[in-house]
């Protein structure tokens, strides 16, 4: 990476020893406030969501190299967070207008650049959602967005994380064969398009090209690309970008997580680490409605650390680290 010094510096504490990028996200407001809806009558409240993110904070941030929160329920999550793991917060508000065409971006209210970095982070995250194959004049406004924020990070000097999560702007399910044909396209040039440096993009986080339930050996039914073609998919992915970039989890299970990363790695793939989320703490929510915090905790301490300390030995021989 071709860093300043004091982004560097930032990135040191989101690294971990192996300048791998292991890191823990728990960034997800309105998800969460669904996934403990599916486990009570009453309405989800804000502490409720808040001390969930604190149990997983405090609980599993002794073993990740950084913690991805939001500034609206996690902050007092960073403050219980290990003093050495570096924090990451997101720019974006939750979800997107869907009476509108476009899944448009917006920002967080009352927060910018500069105040996410006087929080306390090391970095600025921003999730975009986005269909190379839409009309430019939704797809420009996208990139204007990008050309802003990338602006704000190079004023404070600041590390700007950009995720992309590709969707189909004619069908709004991405779980189809349908949509997993289409989905190597769309990933690899949505890449290849946030990559260019007008962007002022430092580390992208990025889906792995292919949705691995419709890969042969993988498959459970019925399948949308042969292995040798989903290892092509992955290497082509690491040749489109010169920056360095780490996965997202998509809310598939540890297990599966695991295994791609093992494929990627095969496949030629040059990823630099993970921001992995509900792989490995979304079936601690169950336990945290049902039998409270004691148990919650109990169920990080054990479970949850085994996810990530499984997804850490994996990441060890499988990730690429990055080069200050």
């Amino acid at each position: 990476m071709d860093l300043s010094k004091k982004k560097q510096e930032y990135m040191e504490r989101l690294t971990n020893d192996h300048q791998v990028i292991g890191a823990l996200a728990i960034d997800q407001r309105g998800a969460l406030k669904r996934m403990i809806g599916k486990h009570q009558s009453e309405p989800v409240t804000s502490t409720q969501i808040e001390d969930f993110k604190k149990i997983v904070s405090s609980e599993l941030t002794p073993f990740t190299s950084s913690i991805l929160l939001d500034p609206e329920y996690g902050l007092p999550a960073a403050k219980v967070r290990d003093e050495k793991n570096g924090l990451l917060l997101a720019y974006e508000k939750t979800g997107y207008d869907s009476s509108t065409p476009g899944r448009l971006p917006d920002l967080l209210t009352g927060w910018s650049v500069k105040r996410i970095k006087e929080a306390g982070a090391d970095a600025c995250k921003f999730l975009l959602y986005y269909d190379v194959d839409e009309p430019n004049e939704i797809n420009d406004q996208k990139k204007a967005f990008i050309e802003r924020i990338g602006s704000e990070c190079l004023a404070e000097d600041f590390p700007f994380f950009l995720e992309l999560v590709s969707y189909d702007g004619n069908d709004s399910d991405t779980s189809t064969k349908a949509y997993a044909l289409k989905k190597p396209h769309k990933v690899i040039d949505m890449m290849k398009e946030f990559s260019d440096p007008r962007y002022g993009v430092d580390v992208l986080k990025v889906e792995v090209p292919v949705n691995m339930k419709y890969v042969e050996g993988f498959a459970d039914g019925e399948i949308a690309y042969t292995k040798e073609e989903a290892a092509h998919y992955f290497k082509k992915q690491s040749e489109v970008s010169n920056l360095p970039f780490i996965f997202l989890s998509a809310g598939v299970s540890a297990k599966l997580f695991q295994d791609t990363l093992c494929f990627a790695k095969e496949a030629g793939s040059t990823f630099n680490g993970v921001l992995c989320g509900r792989a490995s703490w979304a079936n601690g929510v169950e336990s945290f409605i049902a039998e409270g915090e004691d148990n919650a905790r109990k169920w990080m301490q054990e479970t949850g650390r085994k996810n990530v300390e499984e997804l850490n030995a994996v990441l060890e021989a499988t990730a690429t680290p990055i080069r200050f």
